[in-house]
């Protein structure tokens, strides 16, 4: 029941901190900080287990750990939890951030402490539900789970225009999720209709015939699903807002988590539930990871609000994974995930730096910053780092899984890669700027401020060790992820790697021959 575990833990653990944060304002933070804590245990011992026993040689077709059992048999629902290489990763980045947006908020939240920290344990279980569930019915639950408690962390605790952000954040969402919704019940019917047998199993749903035109309708309600999370241009528009009303917490698991959600949505159904439509669509969405790259960029560039800046970075860097999901080879869907690990890490670590400075200065407003290295030396070297891991600078983690997908990218199409490389450029400008405008420079406001505290440059050093571990030694996430993604390649080999005997439209029983009874399962 390790995986039941793993969201159920933090269920109850923002129940307690609810309940006693009518008590006492500081025991939720502590309740919080280890329930999370635990989590993050778990599920590192689940990703050495994997690694030490069956990780490097698992069998092509194999789940690492698989939990199953009717749940609405009438109505073809199950409860179905596992893991693989590509969510084992996504449950550790979970635990870990989730870790850092307690403790971030240590200081920061003072009213509603209890409430606060149960909705932020609620939207890491909804998370962790997102990358466990393989039912379809299971998967929408928690999908809908992580984002009901990040509408009241912004609507309450996010800054002074947090209802214009939470209610545009409410509809985007809310809208977004409801095409998907349509989706996965008309395939649900359609595989009914076929089989005889209605389910929302996703290993069953695998190869259900649709027609081209169908199909393609059903994978764009999970492309409008996935890209306002990712999110893509121009379904971007909630997130700078959101992000900038957000209390630190929630935009680091806004930036860290909830984007990686959309990304990990696209790289585990709407390919291999929908492969013909997906190849089909693929050079339309790499268009849109390119404006998405170059755009954001530019927009990012104009920005004088120090954490907007940083929300359109965001943008700007997702579209690389874009590019990598609908690239579909190794090396593309590998740099993608690194992206994935990196991006969170890298963007939640500005966010909290962000959050820390305005804290002391209660302004983001960059043209009135200047000079903080002088009276701030320790912020300003972390600032630093958190920037060249952003722009991308070799040996920390966003490099490796960019230049990945660039390589893949090249495989597929020459011009997309080339103009993709736009983006370090303008990741080098902005990322700069950044920097000169915020700690270099004269002080003419005269700042006075309190430098990094033990507890915030705690919290900076794990970020600076990890952000250094997976630039310099990214091969065991490569290890952990290739079978996985491998698998994934075998569902859609026939319409990505097609062959002279490959059937130009395969039959149910080709497509289910082809995957090989994918999961293990008959």
């Amino acid at each position: 029941m390790t995986l039941t575990f793993l969201f159920s833990w933090l269920i109850l653990g923002g129940l307690l901190a609810w309940l006693a944060g009518r008590w006492n304002k500081e025991a939720p933070r502590w309740i919080s900080l280890f329930f999370t804590a635990v989590h993050l245990a778990v599920s590192v011992r689940l990703w050495i287990s994997f690694l030490s026993e069956k990780g490097l040689t698992l069998a092509r077709q194999d789940w690492f750990l698989m939990e199953k059992t009717s749940w609405i048999p009438q109505w073809g629902i199950q409860y179905f939890l596992a893991v693989d290489g590509l969510s084992i990763l996504l449950i550790v980045l979970t635990g870990f951030l989730g870790l850092l947006a307690v403790a971030c908020s240590w200081k920061g939240i003072q009213e509603r402490v209890g409430f606060f920290h149960f909705n932020l344990l609620w939207i890491l279980a909804g998370i962790s539900g997102v990358f466990l569930a393989l039912g379809l019915f299971l998967f929408y639950f928690f999908w809908e789970v992580m984002l009901l408690p990040l509408y009241f962390l912004i609507g309450i605790w996010g800054h002074s225009n947090r209802i214009y952000a939470t209610i545009k954040f409410f509809i985007f969402t809310q809208a977004s999720g409801l095409f998907m919704l349509i989706s996965i019940l008309a395939l649900y019917f359609i595989h009914g209709s076929q089989t005889g047998h209605y389910t929302f199993d996703y290993l069953e749903l695998l190869g259900t015939q649709v027609s081209t035109k169908v199909a393609f309708w059903l994978m764009l309600g999970f492309f409008v699903g996935f890209g306002v999370k990712l999110p893509i241009v121009p379904l971007h528009n909630w997130l700078p807002d959101a992000h900038t009303e957000a209390p630190t917490a929630g935009s680091v698991v806004l930036a860290g988590l909830v984007l990686k959600a959309g990304a990990y949505g696209f790289i585990r159904f709407l390919m291999p539930l929908f492969p013909q439509a997906g190849k089909e669509f693929a050079m339309f969405a790499m268009v849109l990871g390119i404006i998405g790259i170059i755009y954001a960029a530019i927009v990012a560039f104009a920005q004088n609000d120090l954490k907007r800046l940083v929300a359109y970075t965001s943008v700007s860097h997702m579209g690389f994974v874009l590019l990598g999901v609908f690239a579909w080879n190794q090396l593309a869907l590998q740099g993608a995930v690194l992206i994935i690990l990196s991006h969170g890490l890298s963007t939640g670590a500005l966010f909290i730096l962000v959050g820390d400075i305005y804290e002391r200065l209660h302004t983001r407003d960059m043209d009135k910053m200047g000079g903080l290295w002088d009276i701030a030396p320790r912020f300003g070297g972390f600032g630093m780092v958190f920037a060249m891991a952003s722009l991308g600078l070799p040996g920390l983690a966003n490099f490796v899984g960019e230049f990945l997908v660039l390589l893949g990218v090249y495989q597929v199409s020459i011009p997309i890669a080339a103009l993709a490389t736009l983006g370090f450029i303008a990741a080098t400008v902005y990322s700069l700027w950044m920097i000169q405008k915020v700690f270099f420079g004269k002080n003419e406001k005269k700042w006075k401020m309190p430098d990094a505290t033990a507890r915030e440059i705690s919290i900076f050093t794990a970020l600076v060790l990890a952000l250094l571990w997976l630039g310099l030694f990214p091969n065991t996430v490569l290890k952990t992820s290739r079978q996985a993604l491998k698998n994934l390649q075998t569902i859609t080999r026939e319409y990505f790697t097609p062959t002279k005997n490959a059937p130009e439209n395969p039959t149910v029983d080709e497509l289910k021959r082809s995957r090989s009874n994918y999961g293990g399962l008959e």
